[in-house]
């Protein structure tokens, strides 16, 4: 079987410039790569047919011989003129190579000062506050434990001023290649663990890691308003990177700690306050107490009932993002007294006999009672 012209394959005219020819080698060998062709058992010789063509066109010797000569250009004994003993396939690896990077994105892991230098990682740090340290904002002094740049070496690892010197294996990359048939494999350097540098003299301090442990303290404004889960990042506070690297970021997540009068659901705040019955009954005034340490006076109209709910406008927390704050609800609560005395009872009793028409749910209640059971006995 004679083979398919080598433009014909790549899918580019004769006049490609070398960027089309790479763009159109990059989209078929994307296309055609055995990983993601595993049900087509004619991807890997296709796969090759494209290598091939590449390889040959991407060259400027070499193509130029293709288009004087065609295929015989790189047939042994009978190549033509100019050909230079070209052999089809001699170059074959560095053509995938030329577009490894392309097709597999970032599988090298970056250019050299990347792989020397690494990111810190980001902290957490978990914060408890009150309730009226959400409502006004505070500042707190945090005591991190956290990795930092070693103080001895300045994070370079080595000892007495001296500098890490470039990977003998790698060069420098922090990967080695490994040629696997026709694919070209990239690994983590074994020398150098990646890092692109070796550190013949590592400091004593820090062994060569080039970081220590050590506790610090940071000032963090937390903003009023927050809630139990907000998140707060402080962008290059966390552990410090890893041979000049940038460090990570610091994550505070506040938790606001329940309180003993206050219920929170998001902006508004809840306060159950009890009441004795005969104020419930006959109405009232009591004083409620707000979030900001201050106190309200509320009016209790007369024949409440326990769960009744009255609202006082912006008294809930602030918003976090915003102008508006929440409203505070004030639930009744009617009690009922205890260890009543003779006097009480007797007075009480008497209230209950003149009390008939005073109990409309009772009222109403029992009366559909007695309607149940009729219907039940029918």
């Amino acid at each position: 079987m004679s083979k398919r012209d080598y433009y014909e394959v790549l899918g580019v005219s004769k006049s490609a410039s070398e960027s089309e020819l790479k763009k159109a080698y990059r989209t078929k060998a994307k296309e055609l790569h055995p990983d993601r062709n595993s049900g087509n058992p004619n991807a890997e010789s296709q796969f090759k047919e494209v290598n091939e063509a590449y390889d040959i066109l991407k060259d400027q010797n070499k193509k130029a011989a293709y288009d004087r000569y065609g295929h015989a250009a790189f047939e042994g004994g009978n190549a033509g003129p100019g050909a230079g003993g070209f052999h089809a396939g001699s170059d074959f690896s560095s053509a995938f190579s030329d577009v490894f990077e392309d097709l597999f994105g970032d599988f090298r892991g970056g250019q050299n000062n990347k792989q020397r230098a690494s990111r810190g990682s980001d902290l957490r740090y978990n914060l408890s506050i009150s309730l009226e340290e959400a409502y006004s904002g505070i500042q707190k002094t945090l005591n991190i434990p956290s990795i930092i740049n070693c103080s001895s070496c300045n994070g370079s690892g080595a000892s007495g001023g001296s500098e890490p010197s470039t990977c003998p294996t790698c060069s420098g990359m922090g990967k080695v290649r490994a040629q696997q048939g026709f694919f070209t494999v990239e690994r983590g350097c074994p020398t150098c663990s990646g890092m692109g540098q070796i550190i013949k003299n590592p400091c004593q301090k820090c062994k060569g890691s080039g970081q220590e442990e050590k506790e610090r303290s940071l000032s963090v404004n937390i903003p009023s308003g927050v809630e139990t889960g907000t998140r707060i990042r402080l962008s290059g506070e966390g552990e410090a990177g890893v041979r000049g690297g940038p460090s990570g970021d610091l994550y505070i997540f506040t938790e606001v700690m329940e309180h003993k009068i206050f219920t929170r659901d998001g902006k508004n705040l809840y306060c159950r306050i009890p009441v004795s019955m005969t104020t419930a009954a006959i109405g009232g005034e009591i004083e409620a107490p707000t979030i900001d340490g201050g106190r309200s006076r509320v009016r209790i109209p007369n024949g409440s009932q326990s769960g009744r709910q009255m609202r006082l406008r912006n008294k809930g927390m602030p918003a976090l993002r915003g102008s508006n704050a929440g409203d505070l609800f004030i639930e009744l609560a009617v009690e009922t007294p205890v260890n009543l005395t003779s006097k009480q009872k007797e007075l009480l009793q008497e209230f209950e006999a003149l009390s008939a028409d005073n109990n409309p749910h009772s009222k109403n209640f029992f009366s559909s009672v007695k309607s149940f059971w009729g219907s039940v006995k029918s």
